[in-house]
Order: C-alpha cells, then structure tokens, then sequence
C-alpha cells in the first residue's frame, strides 16, 4: 500500500511535479478521490453552494463544515484532508482562529485548515501554526470577501493589486503556510508569485504554471447546475444522465416493470402455506 502524503511531502514537490487538490463533502466522494490518490482533499466551504445550496460561501458553519470534514476524514488514507476554514470563524482573533482550527484536527480529522486573506490575517496564521496546525493560505478572488470585492470578479488585473498580490504571497509563505491556493488571478501574475516564493501554489483559474490545480468536485463532474466557471474544465456531465436515470426509474415503477424477480425474496413456499393457513 501506498504511504499516506504528507504536508513536508507536498512542499518538497515544489519545482519536482505538480499537485493534485479536488474538494469533497461526503465519505463516497472523498473514498474515490483518495482510492485515485488525489494528492490533498479540501472540504471546501463551496459545501454552502454545491451541497447546501446557499447562494454564496458565507452561510456555512463550522459545525456543518465538521460534519463534513468527519465524513471526509472517515474515507482517507491517502490524501491530505483539508478543513476550509468558513467565514466569521478566524476573523475575530487569533484565539478564535487557533480554537476553530483545532477542531478541524481534533474533532474532524483533517491535516491543516485553510484560510482567504493576506497581510491583515497574518496574526491567525502565526497563531495557529504556533499551536502545531498548518495552514494552508488563498489569495486572489476569495468567496468569504465577496461583498467587498463587489462579485465573483478576477483579481490583481492592475499593477498596483498584483504587486499587493505578490506581498500577500511573500508574507503567508512567511508566516509558515505549506501552500496557498491562487484563485482567479490573470496566469502571468501566478507565475511571477510562483517564481518568488518557495512553497507550493495551487491555482484555480490562474493558469498552467502554478504548482499544482484546484477544482471543486461538483463542477468537474458536472453536478452544480447554476453556472459553469470560465475556469472550469468538466470532464464528466452527470446531471443529465443522473436525470435520465431518475426518470427511468419513476417509469418503471408506474409501469410495474421494476422490481422483476430477481430484484425480490422469497419464502419457503411450506411457510408460506403455514402462514397463510394460520
């Protein structure tokens, strides 16, 4: 059997091959994408849109984001598990940040947490990697701030927000993160990020030279049905073989032609007799 991956493991990558990272919220997901070796799963807070179908990531808790993550960790033995940690749960203080962070390992499962922001989270980071939690960092288009960053937009498109771009990245690798996720950011600022510093970025809509790629389950396969990210490649589309499936069923069953004998048990037919007799 294959030894599990391991945090110091996917920053030694960096410059040697690229990382795998998909999300998952359930034990069958996370079992299959563990089974494929799929280098880190990240219990992503996107579970407040493709599973609990809130309209943004903000709703989610982090019980809801336990539960999940408990889920998750039940399946994995390969895989780093990574608990995202959800709005309003680090924000406060670095004694929040630390508490919540360490649920994730302790009653979750999971190896590290993840985290959206730059400089201004820098004391929660340093808190929890101080406490033994690495962290994984997310810059560029990040859900949690969507209110203030006016929509899901591309980030760092001007000179002045990739150089601030760039400082983000030089102070989470600083501060100790294992990684940081670039999301939504044009490809040539993720190279010169990549190029500057020397622990693993994995992108999602930022382009071929980051160390390794990110995508949300849901939309790989094809199950999340309100939009299809410019960023997005689906190399499966379930939902209407799902449908179709769904409707075959109903069919059948208001046809009488499911379940057929060898869908169903049967009974000595002396006990049935005896029973009927009774």
């Amino acid at each position: 059997m294959t030894k599990p991956m391991t945090i110091p493991e996917i920053i030694q990558t960096k410059g040697k091959r690229k990382l795998s990272m998909l999300t998952a919220y359930d034990y069958p997901t996370a079992l299959l994408l563990d089974k494929c070796q799929i280098d880190m799963i990240l219990v992503g807070d996107s579970l407040a849109m493709v599973v609990l179908g809130h309209k943004d990531t903000l709703a989610v808790t982090m019980e809801e984001m336990l539960h999940h993550t408990k889920a998750v960790s039940r399946a994995v033995k390969y895989s780093v598990v990574i608990g995202d940690m959800p709005f309003m749960s680090y924000q406060i203080s670095p004694e929040q940040a630390v508490e919540n962070a360490g649920r994730f390992l302790k009653e979750g499962g999971a190896q590290a947490v993840k985290l959206e922001g730059g400089a201004t989270v820098i004391p929660q980071i340093k808190a929890i990697i101080n406490a033994g939690i690495p962290v994984q960092g997310h810059l560029g288009l990040t859900p949690q701030s969507i209110a203030q960053l006016g929509g899901f937009k591309v980030q760092g498109k001007t000179a002045k927000a990739a150089k601030k771009l760039i400082e983000d990245a030089k102070a989470l690798e600083e501060a100790g993160c294992f990684s940081i996720v670039l999301e939504a950011i044009p490809a040539p600022i993720a190279k010169l990020i990549t190029e500057n510093i020397s622990i693993p970025t994995i992108g999602i809509g930022a382009g071929k030279d980051c160390d390794g790629q990110v995508l949300v389950f849901h939309d790989l396969v094809g199950m999340f049905d309100r939009f299809v990210p410019k960023f997005v490649k689906q190399y499966l589309n379930l939902n209407p073989e799902i449908e179709n499936a769904v409707k075959q069923f109903k069919k059948e069953v208001e046809e009488e032609k499911f379940p057929q004998h060898e869908h169903c048990f049967s009974i000595n037919e002396k006990e049935l007799k005896e029973l009927k007799e009774s």
